[in-house]
């Protein structure tokens, strides 16, 4: 079985976005899909479909906020924050990924002569 980007994605997208805005701040939806293709080293390619269903989702969660503004280039854009609640959820949730990530490592080096 192939992992396609979906699988890659399930469960971690709203933990890439929370992050990113963290660590730089307000912006816009194009900007964060940017950042998630860079940041992945263009593993992971985000699409309107994807990214704003994220977004709107987290908002409703109250874990970002979003408000009109301008862009880089002049149009009118929503600019998105870590809310609060988010930057709790932030910590609960990379700990949550780091005990899961340890886990499945543990998994991995099983070997045939491993009891």
């Amino acid at each position: 079985m192939t992992p396609d980007r979906s699988d890659v994605l399930y469960g971690t997208l709203g933990l890439m976005i929370i992050k990113i805005l963290e660590a730089l701040g307000p912006l816009h939806g194009y900007r964060i899909a940017r950042r998630v293709e860079q940041i992945s080293g263009n593993q992971i390619a985000l699409n309107q479909g994807t990214l704003y269903p994220a977004l709107l989702k987290l908002e409703q969660m109250g874990w970002i906020s979003s408000k009109w503004g301008t862009s880089e280039s002049g149009r009118r854009v929503k600019i998105y924050a870590l809310t609060r609640t988010g930057r709790k959820q932030l910590d609960k949730e990379e700990a949550q990924w780091q005990r899961a990530a340890s886990i499945v490592e543990r998994f991995l080096k099983i070997s045939e002569d491993t009891p």
